[in-house]
């Protein structure tokens, strides 16, 4: 049965912690976390939803874009908010995520690429101001390769690889621009990503998301000051893909990012 909050075409959101001052969803691929001025026809959001279906107000305590799923934090009050806030302003959260991206990046590396700032769309901007490029960092490990018997551009094999993702800043697309800064886009990115490779993946193997997904995020509770690791797995659609391609065993629950 739906819970009482909830419209009754909406499945309740998938709770991965929850106490008095804090709850994490596994967000869907699919689902915006509040109201943009860009998605003005868009009817769900994730505060919305999660504020009905628990019954709480709620604030975010970061966001994932759109096409990401996975781990997703919220505060139950203004001030756990407030506090919360600091610990991402000082980059004392540790996140990781997983990728499904075009070529066969090297085994590890660290990308040290400033990024320009990306202005909310709610945010006005003065057009004579400019942006200095702010400092952006994003270290990977590749954790496994595959090579298709299918064509893509001009050569008769395509290459893919998986990757686990530790940002160690937190620009707003970071991740997704930093793969594409060094030719290794992310798979169903329809901005930085590669279109032939993207329409691919969707014809043969149905797949019409982004696949990047937040799998894990540390953080001190804000109130016991306990450090907390959050969990989820890639959702069912990335994981049958991760299935098809044989690469399930390559996910493991490990040490957080030093």
């Amino acid at each position: 049965m739906a819970d009482a909050g909830l419209a009754a075409d909406e499945t309740p959101l998938a709770i991965l912690y929850r106490d008095d001052h804090l709850v994490a969803i596994h967000k869907p691929a699919g689902l915006l976390v509040h109201r943009t001025a860009l998605d003005r026809h868009e009817t769900r959001f994730a505060v919305q939803q999660l504020r009905d279906q628990i019954g709480q107000h709620v604030w975010p305590a970061h966001r994932l874009d759109r096409g990401t799923s996975g781990v997703l934090v919220f505060t139950l009050d203004a001030d756990t908010a407030g506090r919360l806030g600091q610990q991402f302003e000082a980059q004392t959260v540790a996140k990781r995520y997983v990728a499904v991206v075009r070529g066969h990046p090297p085994e590890s590396g660290l990308i040290d690429h400033p990024l320009s700032k990306q202005r909310d769309d709610r945010e006005w901007v003065d057009p004579r101001t400019q942006s200095a490029a702010q400092d952006a960092r994003t270290a990977y490990r590749r954790l496994a390769t595959i090579e298709l018997p299918i064509a893509v551009d001009r050569y008769p094999t395509s290459r893919y690889a998986l990757l686990q993702v530790d940002p160690e800043t937190g620009r707003k697309h970071q991740i997704r621009r930093h793969l594409k800064h060094i030719s290794h886009p992310i798979i169903g990115d329809a901005t930085h990503g590669k279109g032939r490779h993207n329409r691919m993946f969707a014809e043969r193997f149905g797949c019409q998301r982004l696949l990047l997904a937040s799998t894990d995020l540390w953080l001190d509770h804000p109130v016991s000051g306990q450090r907390l690791h959050l969990h989820a797995a890639p959702a069912a659609d990335f994981m049958a893909l991760l299935d098809r391609f044989g690469w399930r065993a390559t996910l493991q629950i490990q040490s957080p990012p030093l």
